[in-house]
């Protein structure tokens, strides 16, 4: 007996197959308050208003440039039908004519201007940065944002704000089971700023072009390395808001979400007083000796906020990175070999420099490296080590 196929795969089993495939990955598609939305096919409104004024100029002039298009393809396919040759119609022989020239340069000339005049106002909104109530400058790293408040209440704060790590291992896994609505936005450390507050962003860069993009706020800056630009926002009503890093980095590229928390007069003051105190409460002594139980579980803290996303958990590396198992330069009872490449960088800035990072955390991560894995050199790196070398800068 001849078997079927149409039998055995019937349409709706396929369909029904299909839909219990796709029905786990759609359930868990949501919108992010503050972030992208499902489907999202326009600008969002924004809570600033450059970002209102933007969303409105997008609006009118897609409708001007729609009912152009609408009007001059009308009276093109009008013509060409309306004329056609098969009705009887001959082709007309006829030179110029100065009153449509007139019209058809003076009133595209009119709607340009109509265009440029209120496109032009928000423009030179956008990078009007002066007095400002708070300064922050925000420097891309490869694949990371620090942030430093320069001016305006808390200056002196400066941390390092990272991708979760929770989330990273969730897309090295394939992103199964339940996906949290904030996926691969949610950071360490967010960008703090107070509600109905001018908040101006130096952006710069430690490597490679990054670009600070937040769409709630309108605002999109290029970050250069060796060169400082500036943008602004004020933000209107209190919440969470993330954006991307919008130009293409790396390979860690999607993996460098911004996330700007917006709070009250009273909150921001509150947090900048928590941050101070863990600030004072971090600030290590550079000649304080350590025993090497309590230098790794700092080492592993710091490789995991800093290193992890390049080198791996397992210190394997992957692809062009250099892995720190086995890694000559780790094993090396010569410290300065590690240290100088922990400052300095290598490669071109494919290894970047981590000077940012205090004596303590440098001698802590290399002591970790150092000691973890295959590695079990029983080295430690003092911070006074450290602290040498970058004298040496």
């Amino acid at each position: 007996m001849k078997s079927n196929w149409r039998t055995k795969f019937k349409p709706a089993q396929v369909l029904l197959a299909a839909g219990t495939a796709f029905s786990g990955m759609a359930h868990a598609v949501q919108d992010l308050p503050g972030g992208p939305m499902v489907r999202q096919l326009n600008m969002p409104v924004g809570v600033t208003k450059i970002a209102q004024e933007q969303h409105f100029l997008h609006t009118v002039m897609m409708i001007l440039c729609t009912v152009i298009f609408i009007a001059v393809f009308a009276v093109m396919f009008y013509s060409i039908w309306k004329h056609r040759k098969s009705v009887g119609h001959k082709a007309a022989n006829f030179h110029e004519s100065v009153v449509v020239e007139v019209v058809w340069t003076i009133v595209p000339f009119l709607i340009v201007i109509l265009m440029a005049l209120p496109a032009t106002k928000v423009l030179v909104a956008q990078k009007d940065t002066t007095n400002a109530d708070l300064t922050v400058k925000a420097t891309g790293y490869q694949w990371k944002w620090g942030y430093d408040y320069l001016k305006g209440e808390g200056e002196g704060l400066g941390f390092i704000s990272t991708l979760d790590s929770s989330h990273r291992a969730m897309s090295d896994s394939g992103a199964k089971g339940e996906i949290p609505v904030d996926y691969l936005f949610k950071v360490d450390n967010p960008l703090v700023v107070p509600v109905d507050k001018k908040i101006r962003v130096i952006t710069t860069a430690n490597d490679v072009i990054h670009a600070f993009a937040v769409p709630q706020f309108g605002i999109k800056q290029d970050a250069i390395p060796g060169f400082v630009r500036d943008t602004w926002f004020r933000a209107e009503k209190v919440g969470d808001y993330y954006g991307q890093c919008q130009e293409l980095c790396g390979k860690e590229h999607a993996y460098m979400p911004i996330h700007v928390k917006v709070v009250s007069a009273t909150d921001y003051t509150a947090w900048v007083d928590t941050k101070r105190k863990e600030a004072a409460a971090k600030q290590d002594d550079p000649n304080k000796v350590w025993a090497l139980p309590e230098i790794l579980a700092r080492g592993e803290k710091v490789y995991a906020a800093n290193c992890a996303a390049c080198h791996q958990a397992n210190g394997k590396g992957a692809g062009p990175i250099k892995p720190l198992d086995g890694s000559a330069k780790v094993l090396d009872a010569d410290h300065t070999v590690q240290i100088d490449v922990l400052l300095k960088g290598q490669n071109n800035g494919a290894m970047p420099s981590w000077k940012q990072l205090s004596d303590t955390d440098l001698a802590a991560v290399a002591s970790f490296t150092k000691n973890s894995w295959s590695n079990k050199t029983g080295q430690l790196v003092q911070p006074a080590e450290v602290k040498a070398e970058r004298a040496k800068l």
